[in-house]
């Protein structure tokens, strides 16, 4: 018999490393939006806010919750800072965080819109996933760097509809300028072709020991062959290779993404809330 797999436990240490490695992604996004916004990175209470662009996804507030709550003060300087964008303060608050910050922020007129939930998987188990029939997976260069965002930017134009929905929607120009800052910070990318086509794409950032897989897309037509079953398994081993010890994914509660994340081993670490002022 097989030893048992031990799901994967996260203290309040674990969870202050991720969210750290979130802020620092946040920052750097960014700071790569620069040349056609002008946007901001304001430190708060051991995380960020960051503003890149009009309706950016990167426009929020990460990594709270483990060094300290923010003072009033700090916090309506962030609010003016938002204001003056025209953009509303959106904050991801993980459950394992001081809720002396989720009660501060409610007191505030902060209300909650949605959860998000972040899983991990420990790499020390990755071992060498079988592709799927027919897919092949391969890191993808700049000589398909259109077609890699034009695919991205569709996929998020054509979202499954399992799992709760997202209270976000971004037009396609903003999702493909967003993935392009993304790529400009030096994220690992992924493609895989479906019988010789490009299929779906993917992406993942190392943040010390921690991969943080930063996104992953299949076109509508190529969906329930195994493309991100394929694309997972690719990136478990390039990450494993890299010296990481552990991989964390953010998703959407009951989708797709999360059942096949679970399906490949991952376990849920903690829901961040979402609450939008």
């Amino acid at each position: 018999m097989g030893t048992e797999r031990r799901p994967l436990f996260c203290d309040q240490a674990l969870a202050a490393r991720i969210e750290r490695a979130e802020a620092d992604f946040m920052t750097q996004c960014t700071a790569a939006a620069r040349g056609r916004a002008e946007g901001f990175a304001m430190p708060l209470a051991g995380g960020v806010a960051t503003f890149a662009d009009t309706d950016s996804p990167f426009n929020k507030v990460a990594g709270l919750g483990f060094a300290g709550v923010p003072a009033d003060a700090e916090l309506a300087e962030v609010e003016a800072a938002f204001q003056a964008h025209g953009c509303p303060v959106q904050v991801e608050l993980a459950a394992l965080g001081d809720p002396a910050i989720g009660e501060l922020l409610t007191g505030r007129g902060y209300r909650l819109v949605s959860f998000e939930n972040v899983l991990g998987r420990a790499l020390s188990e990755a071992g060498a996933a079988a592709m799927p029939p027919g897919i092949e997976v391969r890191s993808s260069g700049d000589d398909e760097l259109a077609q890699w965002l034009a695919l991205d930017a569709d996929a998020v134009a054509h979202p499954d509809t399992e799992g709760v929905p997202s209270h976000e929607e971004f037009p396609y120009e903003v999702v493909e300028n967003s993935t392009r800052d993304m790529v400009a910070t030096g994220i690992r990318r992924y493609s895989a072709l479906r019988d010789g086509t490009l299929a779906g794409v993917a992406s993942f950032r190392v943040s010390g020991t921690i991969a943080q897989l930063t996104g992953a897309a299949t076109a509508p037509r190529h969906r329930r062959h195994g493309v991100q079953t394929a694309l997972l398994a690719a990136r478990l081993a390039a990450a494993a290779a890299a010296g990481c010890e552990l991989a964390v994914v953010t998703t959407q509660p009951g989708s797709k993404s999360h059942q096949n994340v679970q399906r490949q081993g991952f376990d849920l670490l903690y829901t961040r809330a979402i609450l939008v002022k």
